[in-house]
């Protein structure tokens, strides 16, 4: 889904408002242990990251921070993707200079670690606000254990209001529109840009507090207020939930499932309870939340869909339907590898030339279906327009009968939905 227009309003505050204050002076506080390291640094792969405490004060409109003590000036983008020149275009550059002199008359003090980091980017594309912004905000701010402020560049109210209850989550303090904010806001410490580690992924060697992608899913289930944790059937013999259940991510402008009904009467003839779901950018997060959590096995064809799987209780089934064209190499960075800290099973199903619609639209021998490599290496604006926007698939109901099955097998209701059959 492509990013919505920039809404720069203020919104969606979080719990505690922090008291204005007329002192020139910061509240000290000692919350960043730089270990000899630079003040800016490459924090990831994707991600530069500066750190610094003190006397620390925040002028939003003009994107800069002052820091005393501080010996050089710094600049950073805020935003994980560093090495994609137009993802950053959307993303503003913040400066922290030293602070000398009386400074700028402070008129909010806070005892928080400011955190800035930006929403720009590719924001608005599932895959992406977690990928580039969530989970780096995560690994960023876990540490301060609530006592840490959002300061957030590029705001927009939409989207902020869509992750709110995960920002409540890390913080007990107000998420500020920082672009457009008129204060001098002053800080014992300051975070400017957060941390990536890996596609959908929190490496837990590399966090003070030994935080991995469990607890982030665990925030998750308070964040939403999701019941189940563990892929397990329900105790009651009359509850449909002793029956496994299976849930359809729907697609319906390219990659789209074309026999998707006689999918769901397959599944529903091997004893799975079956439910379909089409997220998009105006379904309520939370309620799509709950209904991916109430799955035991979620299939889809590769796309920013499947980033529900952050939802699945422990234990579920992942099954991945990956389009014709030489694409596993993208399906396993995305999806694949992050399943596994997840505490999920995978399973991926390959489509093929019989399968999609590719084989309609082109003759047998056109490399776009004899040589897919070829096509590759014309760039991805070429791989992306022929392999994921032009082709819709039509999984071979037998084939895919083998993979339902086995996923059963996976799951604590596989000995009972088998009994029943």
């Amino acid at each position: 889904a492509p990013p919505k227009p920039a809404d720069t309003s203020t919104g969606g505050g979080v719990s505690v408002r922090v008291p204005v204050s007329t002192s020139t002076t910061p509240v000290p506080v000692a919350v960043i242990d730089r270990q000899g390291k630079p003040v800016c640094y490459e924090s990831g792969r994707r991600s530069d990251t500066c750190e610094a405490a003190g006397d620390v004060r925040v002028q939003g409109r003009s994107q800069t921070i002052q820091v005393r003590p501080l010996d050089r000036e710094w600049k950073v983008k805020p935003y994980c993707r560093k090495q994609d020149a137009y993802a950053l275009s959307h993303v503003k550059e913040w400066t922290l200079r030293p602070l000398s002199g009386g400074g700028p008359h402070c008129t909010v003090n806070s005892s928080a670690t400011a955190f800035v980091l930006s929403t720009g980017g590719f924001t608005g594309n599932l895959f992406h606000d977690y990928t580039d912004v969530l989970v780096p905000a995560f690994i960023t701010a876990h540490r301060f254990g609530g006592e840490v402020q959002f300061l957030v560049s590029s705001f927009k109210s939409w989207w902020t209001n869509r992750y709110l209850e995960i920002f409540q989550q890390l913080s007990r303090h107000e998420v500020i529109d920082i672009d457009n904010d008129d204060e001098v806001r002053c800080y014992g410490g300051v975070v400017v840009g957060p941390t990536f580690h890996k596609e959908l992924g929190v490496d837990a060697s590399k966090t003070p507090t030994g935080a991995s992608m469990v607890d982030f899913r665990a925030m998750l289930r308070g964040a939403f207020g999701l019941s189940r944790a563990a892929a397990e059937p329900s105790g009651d013999r009359w509850d449909i939930r002793r029956r496994p259940r299976l849930l359809i991510i729907s697609r319906k402008n390219s990659r789209a499932f074309l026999n998707e009904r006689a999918m769901a009467d397959m599944a529903m003839s091997l004893g799975y309870d079956v439910r379909v779901g089409e997220p998009d950018t105006n379904t309520e997060v939370s309620r799509f939340a709950r209904l991916v959590n109430s799955a035991d096995v979620m299939v889809g064809v590769h796309g920013a869909g499947l980033t529900n799987m952050l939802f699945l209780p422990a234990g579920a089934v992942l099954i991945q339907v990956i389009p014709y064209g030489g694409l596993e190499w993208l399906a396993r960075g995305t999806f694949e590898e992050p399943s596994k800290d997840m505490q999920l099973h995978y399973i991926g199903y390959k489509i093929q030339l019989d399968e999609t619609t590719l084989s309609e639209q082109y003759p047998k021998d056109h490399p776009v279906l004899t040589d897919p490599l070829s096509i590759h290496k014309q760039g991805w604006e070429a791989l992306k327009t022929v392999y994921l926007e032009k082709q819709n698939v039509r999984p071979h109901l037998g084939r895919l009968k083998l993979t339902f099955l086995e996923a059963l097998k996976l799951l604590p209701h596989g000995r009972q939905a088998k009994a029943n059959n």
